[in-house]
This record gives structure tokens, sequence and C-alpha cells, in this order.
């Protein structure tokens, strides 16, 4: 057994995909709120979507009886998370850990999607 892998693997794209029970609401949030771009949907009625914006891209893939992780499914680094934050609290959403300085770094928040989904949200503190 290979206890590590060889300097040959090289990794392409990783993107969350998360699970939501209304593909409408979670586009909206998304979409309208965040930003991000449809760039692949699936399906009819559409049952997946590829979103983008950035550097960033995020996996939407329905699932009626979705029941959300009692944990974060995704971790997202931005610039400007006050502008971030206060779309989440215009939208009325969750916020299950409020936005503080860590001591790891960076100032960070944890808040749910409109499908009870935790997101942590963080930026780099300024030096």
């Amino acid at each position: 057994m290979t206890n590590f892998a060889p300097d040959t693997l090289r990794f392409g794209r990783i993107a969350p995909t998360i699970a939501v029970a209304d593909m409408a609401r979670a586009c909206d949030f998304y979409v309208g709120a965040m930003g991000f771009s449809k760039a692949f949907e699936n399906g009819q009625p559409v049952g997946f979507v590829i979103l983008k914006r950035d550097a960033a891209e995020l996996h939407l893939t329905l699932q009626r009886d979705h029941r959300p992780a009692p944990f974060a499914v995704a971790h997202m680094l931005v610039e400007d998370i006050d502008a971030l934050h206060a779309i989440i609290r215009e939208r009325g959403l969750r916020i299950v850990k409020g936005l503080r300085a860590k001591d790891y770094g960076l100032r960070a928040f944890v808040f749910e999607d409109p499908d009870g989904n935790r997101i942590d949200v963080g930026e780099p503190l300024k030096r």
C-alpha cells in the first residue's frame, strides 16, 4: 500500500455539491442575492445546476426530501465579508456563528442558506 501520493498526481477543479429541496428558491438566493451565474443546468424539471462566480464554483442538486447536516457543507473565502454578511442579514437567513476575527487569521461567520445548509465564510485578516 502506498503511504503518500506521488508527485505526478495532480488535482483539477473540486466543487462542493449542495443538496436543495427547492431549486428555484436556491437559485434565487445563490444567483439573485450572491451574484453567481448559471453555467449549466440539467433535467426537466431542473435537478442539477452548476453556478460560477469569479474563481468559485458551486453545484446544486435537487433532493426534495433534503435534511440539512448539522455542520458546514461548504467553506468560502471572500473579499468584502461585510457585504456578504449584510446580504445574509437582509435576506433574513439564520446566522449560526456571528462575524468575528478568529485566531487562525480570518474574519469569519457561518450562515444557513434557504435550505438550511450551513456555509462557513471567511476573509483573511488585514495585516
